[in-house]
Protein backbone atom coordinates (compact mmCIF):
# COMPACT_ATOMS: atom_id res chain seq x y z
CA UNK A 1 0.00 0.00 0.00
CA UNK A 2 1.73 3.41 -0.65
CA UNK A 3 1.10 6.27 1.33
CA UNK A 4 -1.50 8.13 -0.20
CA UNK A 5 -3.90 5.45 -0.24
CA UNK A 6 -3.07 4.68 3.65
CA UNK A 7 -3.86 8.23 3.94
CA UNK A 8 -7.13 8.12 2.44
CA UNK A 9 -8.66 5.83 5.37
CA UNK A 10 -10.15 7.96 8.49
CA UNK A 11 -9.91 5.83 11.17
CA UNK A 12 -6.90 5.46 13.30
CA UNK A 13 -5.44 4.80 16.07
CA UNK A 14 -1.90 6.36 17.83
CA UNK A 15 -0.04 3.62 19.72
CA UNK A 16 2.60 5.67 21.99
CA UNK A 17 -0.04 8.76 21.98
CA UNK A 18 0.95 11.44 24.50
CA UNK A 19 0.15 14.48 25.63
CA UNK A 20 3.69 15.45 26.49
CA UNK A 21 3.76 18.11 23.02
CA UNK A 22 7.88 17.06 22.88
CA UNK A 23 7.16 13.76 21.22
CA UNK A 24 5.97 12.47 18.88
CA UNK A 25 2.94 10.66 19.79
CA UNK A 26 1.96 14.00 20.52
CA UNK A 27 2.50 15.27 17.52
CA UNK A 28 1.09 12.64 15.24
CA UNK A 29 -1.89 12.25 17.09
CA UNK A 30 -2.60 16.42 17.55
CA UNK A 31 -1.97 16.26 13.70
CA UNK A 32 -3.78 13.67 12.68
CA UNK A 33 -7.35 14.56 14.20
CA UNK A 34 -6.41 18.50 13.46
CA UNK A 35 -6.63 17.16 9.77
CA UNK A 36 -9.78 15.62 10.04
CA UNK A 37 -9.22 11.93 11.03
CA UNK A 38 -10.92 10.02 13.43
CA UNK A 39 -8.46 9.27 15.77
CA UNK A 40 -7.72 7.03 18.97
CA UNK A 41 -5.10 7.32 21.07
CA UNK A 42 -3.97 4.45 22.74
CA UNK A 43 -1.02 4.19 25.49
CA UNK A 44 -1.94 2.00 28.97
CA UNK A 45 -0.50 4.77 30.81
CA UNK A 46 -3.02 7.05 30.31
CA UNK A 47 -6.46 7.77 30.80
CA UNK A 48 -6.75 10.78 28.47
CA UNK A 49 -4.71 12.54 25.36
CA UNK A 50 -5.10 15.94 24.62
CA UNK A 51 -8.80 15.87 26.26
CA UNK A 52 -9.43 12.85 24.90
CA UNK A 53 -10.23 9.20 26.06
CA UNK A 54 -6.70 7.49 26.20
CA UNK A 55 -7.37 3.60 25.57
CA UNK A 56 -5.05 0.61 26.93
CA UNK A 57 -4.77 -1.19 23.72
CA UNK A 58 -6.32 -1.79 20.73
CA UNK A 59 -8.94 -4.45 22.01
CA UNK A 60 -10.31 -1.35 23.86
CA UNK A 61 -11.44 1.17 21.31
CA UNK A 62 -14.98 1.15 20.40
CA UNK A 63 -14.59 0.58 16.51
CA UNK A 64 -12.20 -1.32 14.53
CA UNK A 65 -9.57 1.12 13.07
CA UNK A 66 -8.39 0.69 9.25
CA UNK A 67 -4.55 1.55 10.24
CA UNK A 68 -2.29 1.49 13.65
CA UNK A 69 0.26 4.36 13.39
CA UNK A 70 3.67 3.00 15.90
CA UNK A 71 5.24 5.32 17.89
CA UNK A 72 6.71 2.90 20.29
CA UNK A 73 9.39 1.04 21.24
CA UNK A 74 9.94 -2.81 19.28
CA UNK A 75 8.53 -4.71 22.49
CA UNK A 76 5.41 -2.77 22.27
CA UNK A 77 5.06 -2.73 18.92
CA UNK A 78 5.59 -6.79 18.61
CA UNK A 79 3.01 -7.30 21.34
CA UNK A 80 0.57 -4.65 19.32
CA UNK A 81 1.62 -6.31 16.01
CA UNK A 82 -0.14 -9.75 17.69
CA UNK A 83 -3.24 -7.77 18.31
CA UNK A 84 -3.53 -6.24 14.82
CA UNK A 85 -3.80 -9.87 13.30
CA UNK A 86 -6.31 -10.71 16.55
CA UNK A 87 -8.37 -7.95 15.50
CA UNK A 88 -8.23 -8.08 11.75
CA UNK A 89 -6.56 -4.62 11.69
CA UNK A 90 -4.44 -4.81 8.44
CA UNK A 91 -2.05 -2.06 8.08
CA UNK A 92 0.30 -1.01 10.17
CA UNK A 93 1.97 2.79 9.72
CA UNK A 94 5.71 2.98 11.80
CA UNK A 95 7.23 6.43 12.53
CA UNK A 96 10.87 6.67 11.86
CA UNK A 97 12.83 4.51 14.97
CA UNK A 98 9.37 2.54 15.13
CA UNK A 99 10.32 0.07 12.65
CA UNK A 100 13.18 -2.13 13.97
CA UNK A 101 14.06 -5.28 11.80
CA UNK A 102 12.03 -7.61 14.56
CA UNK A 103 9.25 -5.32 14.04
CA UNK A 104 8.86 -5.45 10.01
CA UNK A 105 9.49 -9.19 10.36
CA UNK A 106 6.74 -9.86 12.39
CA UNK A 107 4.56 -7.39 10.96
CA UNK A 108 5.23 -9.53 7.33
CA UNK A 109 5.02 -12.83 8.62
CA UNK A 110 1.61 -11.71 10.33
CA UNK A 111 0.47 -10.56 6.42
CA UNK A 112 0.14 -6.94 7.85
CA UNK A 113 0.75 -4.05 5.47
CA UNK A 114 3.70 -1.77 6.16
CA UNK A 115 4.19 1.85 5.84
CA UNK A 116 7.70 3.43 6.29
CA UNK A 117 6.70 7.15 6.26
CA UNK A 118 7.16 10.27 8.84
CA UNK A 119 2.95 10.90 9.06
CA UNK A 120 3.65 14.44 9.48
CA UNK A 121 5.81 14.57 6.50
CA UNK A 122 3.22 13.00 4.91
CA UNK A 123 0.45 15.33 5.84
Amino acid sequence: MNTDTALSLKKWAVVGATSNTNKFGCKVYRKLKNCGYEVYAVNPGLEEVLGDKCYPNLAALPTTVEIVNFVVPEAAALQVLQDMKTLGIKIAWFQPGADSKAVLALAKELEIEIIQNCVLVAL
